[in-house]
């Protein structure tokens, strides 16, 4: 998943149309290296359609817009939840993100209880598809 993607994915996410995030991005007043002026919407658009390539300094504009910091456009983290079609991929990234101030034991119990949900989710599947047959 490359970083136009992961951008659709949380404009998506954030239930947002291409054209309000065009306009909120313009609404910061980021201007192109290239010619010291605000992208046009045509331009945004061409950066969310993948027929331009997306400029560098637009990233930090881009996250503010978007509510993340600038690493998570470039992490594996909104790749995961958009590979799992996580429906609540903001809560996985903020459960990962605070995995790392979780005790040991705390880990451990959140480990056992997920793999019970699992458990009884295939459980619950495998006894619907029994039903059915």
């Amino acid at each position: 998943m490359d970083i136009v993607e992961k951008i659709n994915y949380l404009i998506k996410e954030k239930e947002m149309s291409k054209k309000e995030f065009a306009h909120a991005l313009q609404n910061l007043e980021p201007s192109l290296k290239s010619t010291g002026s605000v992208p046009n919407i045509q331009t945004i658009y061409g950066y969310l359609n993948g027929k331009r390539e997306l400029k560098v300094e637009l990233i930090p504009y881009i996250a503010e817009v978007l509510g993340v910091q600038e690493q998570e456009l470039f992490s594996c983290d909104i790749e995961y939840a958009a590979s799992y079609d996580m429906r609540y991929s903001k809560e996985a990234r903020e459960i990962i993100d605070l995995l790392y101030y979780a005790p040991k034991p705390v880990r451990e119990e959140m480990i056992d209880r997920l793999k019970t949900f699992k458990r009884l989710s295939e459980e619950t599947i495998n006894s619907t598809k029994s039903h059915l047959a």
